[in-house]
């Protein structure tokens, strides 16, 4: 972030350094950068820019982990039509679901996708 606004040159070179030096894929909007301060357009522009300058290169994991399970799959489903090829999803981590409602959670967003899921 550069003065409150998403930087896209400095990510595009971080992408293309990344790639450079040998990594075997990238994981745009994950939990340890600046994402959960990104609004879902920035969280989604992140992730498509990431996707056009990877070019296939390595595969692109875009975190699409959300407290709610109706943000994880917006920001599922759209990631997965702007080419991601798979998802990283945290547990929700203010309501501290029950093991029904963490299998009912990450169950829905795998029936958005047929790309896979790490979860974590």
């Amino acid at each position: 972030m550069k003065d409150g606004e998403v930087n896209y040159p400095d990510l595009e070179r971080h992408v293309e350094r990344q790639v450079a030096d040998g990594v075997s894929g990238v994981v745009p909007c994950g939990t340890t950068g600046e994402s959960p301060t990104l609004s879902p357009d920035e969280h989604l522009a992140v992730v498509r820019r990431t996707v056009e300058v990877a070019a296939g290169r390595v595969p692109v994991i875009a975190g699409t982990g959300a407290n709610s399970t109706a943000e994880a799959l917006h920001l599922t489903k759209a990631a997965d039509e702007a080419g991601a090829d798979a998802f990283l999803l945290v547990a929700p981590y203010y309501n501290k679901p029950t093991q029904e409602g963490l299998l009912a959670h990450f169950g829905a967003i795998a029936e958005v996708t047929d790309k896979p899921i790490v979860l974590y």
